[in-house]
């Protein structure tokens, strides 16, 4: 299906988007154990439930195996609060894409050891998987980290964009993954915003 523009009703959500997706700040789990991770083959299948089309996984090699959560429908904010689990943006599947979210005092630690090249192997209910390669790293400080109306500076650019043109950058356009946490300085959690990019493996 090919992706769809943010509808206006979509457009309402995205104030939720920047500030309980991207500024919640969570109670931190209990670490998980920092041993070796696990290969691939045996990454499918602690993660397979046999749903068919439903994000269970994803998989880079020596950097994350993380299991996936969707976001129950009626809670566009919802971010897990568990160490190890990544959450499925359910706006982002909205237009044809993916994206993955996790809070950057848990799993969302690990999105920073992303770089371009790797591959992204996405994990499937009933077995199956995609690849993507990562192409983009983006970092944005938040102007206004508590805000719903909060500007963002490309800390590569310094170009200034809101929060909707931030959104349509990161999450429409041809299918991509986009894994997303905050950025910490200064002691503050969310002063900023990490987006990671993959697009599908041709």
């Amino acid at each position: 299906m090919a992706p769809r523009s943010v509808s206006r009703s979509t457009r309402i959500f995205i104030t939720l988007f920047v500030l309980l997706v991207l500024v919640f700040r969570p109670i931190p789990a209990e670490a998980l154990s920092q041993s070796a991770l696990p290969d691939l083959a045996t990454f499918i299948l602690s993660v397979q439930d046999g749903q068919a089309g439903v994000v269970r996984g994803v998989y880079v090699d020596s950097v994350l195996a993380y299991p996936v959560v969707q976001q129950p429908s009626y809670n566009a904010g919802y971010v897990s609060n568990t160490d190890g689990v990544v959450t499925e943006f359910g706006m982002a599947r909205q237009t044809g894409n993916m994206g993955l979210l996790a809070h950057n005092t848990l799993a969302g630690r690990s999105f920073s050891n992303l770089k371009p090249g790797q591959y992204v192997v996405i994990v499937y209910g009933d077995g199956k998987t995609e690849t993507f390669i990562v192409t983009q790293i983006l970092r944005y400080a938040a102007l206004s980290p508590f805000s719903t109306t909060s500007d963002f500076k490309n800390l590569d650019t310094n170009i200034t964009i809101s929060a909707t043109q931030l959104f349509n950058n990161v999450y429409t356009g041809s299918r991509h993954v986009t894994f997303q946490t905050c950025i910490e300085y200064n002691g503050n959690d969310s002063w900023g915003r990490l987006f990671v990019i993959a697009v599908p493996m041709k």
